[in-house]
């Protein structure tokens, strides 16, 4: 479990830290690393120091979770910080590791509830507590290479998804994968247990918190499917194929080499294309999903940027400022969609005439605002569940795994035990 003790510089609360109109200097740690992102950052706070001159903000680009828990035990705080995963929110506020938030909401009167869509207000909270904001958003669907599509028209269940990829797949005379129609394996790239559980429904947890992995039907037909195809391929060649594949966050990416006619990928895709693949002819669509679930189509995995106030944080209510401008400034969430191409996570910024959006960055709009979408639940296992899946279907794909119910029962024992250590 996570964990910080209070430091003497330790404060909190709306109104509190220096006078409103005190000349100030906060810190913002973000995780963006490029020279473009952190110009975005930059951009959107041009604009807030031009409503609060008296505000200066130093951005400190590069900070991960582990970095920023360590400033925190250590006494060093920054101001703001923010997160590229959501993994640690149940943490975050049940340790109290970033503050409550609910006191400045309540202050600046920000209704949550109309300025967030609901998946977004359920993974930026805890037990009632909301510790962070969101701040864009992913949204996951599927990429169809156009060419290599012959006319073909996304598949909208698992069973066309199948029967699609058999047809585009291109083998070598030896059997080897030259053109993959679509990569099931859960070793590739995006394709990790919480991207996929959208397609069939799957549930991670019971209402008492315990692991609904093994008792959930829908994680069963997700893998089974899943193998089905791995064995359709052959997992030797499979492999090869996919370790030699180019890099994900790179020019080389197999999609964009036309390797790989159908990938599971995130919003943020159609910059890179842009960038490394301009030529590249492609759309996008929803994920397919169980044949038995037609209700489930359109909607699809949800996650996203985070900000908060860390504990300790020395100037706190001008941190409010900035983290009330990030992610509830129409404006400052455009500038900042625009420029990484990630979806805006509130409703008012979705609707932006100044939001830059064509067929196929809607497709991620519409995934983000569909009532199926869903994310992986806040719990203070943090990513221990999904590191336990990932785990089991990485076996089970390889043919390790004999008996698929008593596997999944096995994950599910695995992640309760946590759980009792952990005290949950």
């Amino acid at each position: 479990m996570l964990a910080t003790a209070c430091t003497a510089g330790d404060r909190g609360g709306p109104g509190s830290g220096p006078a409103k109109d005190a000349r100030q200097t906060i810190s913002l740690w973000v995780g963006f690393t490029a020279e473009s992102e952190v110009k975005a950052f930059n951009d959107a706070i041009a604009a807030f120091t031009a409503k609060n001159p008296h505000i200066t903000v130093k951005v400190t680009p590069g900070a991960d979770d582990d970095k920023i828990i360590q400033a925190i035990r250590g006494g060093n705080p920054p101001d703001v910080a923010s997160s590229f995963t959501t993994d640690n929110v149940a943490q975050f506020c049940k340790a109290g590791i970033f503050q409550d938030l609910g006191p400045y909401l309540a202050a600046s009167k920000v209704d949550v509830n109309a300025l967030l869509p609901r998946t977004v207000r359920d993974y930026t909270r805890f037990e009632g507590r909301r510790c962070v904001m969101p701040l864009l958003a992913d949204a996951y669907g599927l990429y169809y290479n156009k060419r290599l599509m012959n006319g073909e028209r996304p598949p909208r269940t698992l069973s066309e998804l199948s029967a699609l990829t058999r047809k585009l797949t291109k083998r070598a005379p030896n059997g080897d994968i030259e053109v993959a129609g679509f990569l099931p394996s859960s070793q590739y790239y995006e394709n990790t247990a919480g991207h996929l559980a959208p397609m069939t429904g799957a549930k991670w947890y019971n209402p008492d918190g315990t692991s609904a992995i093994g008792s959930d039907p829908a994680w069963k037909r997700l893998l089974t499917w899943q193998k089905e195809l791995v064995d359709w391929y052959g997992h030797a060649r499979l492999e090869k194929f996919r370790k030699g594949l180019g890099q994900e966050f790179a020019a080389d990416n197999p999609f964009h080499k036309g390797k790989v006619a159908m990938a599971l990928d995130g919003e943020w895709r159609n910059a890179m294309i842009a960038s490394d693949a301009p030529g590249l002819e492609y759309g996008t669509a929803p994920l397919p999903v169980a044949d038995d679930r037609p209700d489930l189509y359109g909607g699809g995995f949800i996650s996203g940027t985070i900000v908060g106030i860390p504990r300790g944080s020395r100037h706190p209510q001008a941190a409010w400022e900035l983290v009330r401008h990030l992610t509830t400034d129409t404006d400052a969430l455009v500038t900042l969609s625009n420029a990484l191409r990630n979806v805006p996570s509130t409703i008012p910024a979705l609707t932006s005439p100044k939001l830059k959006k064509d067929a196929n960055f809607q497709t991620f709009i519409d995934i983000f605002n569909h009532p199926a979408s869903s994310t992986v639940p806040a719990h203070v296992n943090g990513a221990f569940n999904q590191e336990v899946i990932q785990e089991f279907m990485a076996a089970w794909e390889a043919g390790r795994v004999k008996d698929l119910a008593e596997g999944l029962r096995g994950v599910d024992r695995k992640i309760d035990d946590k759980l009792r250590l952990a005290g949950g």
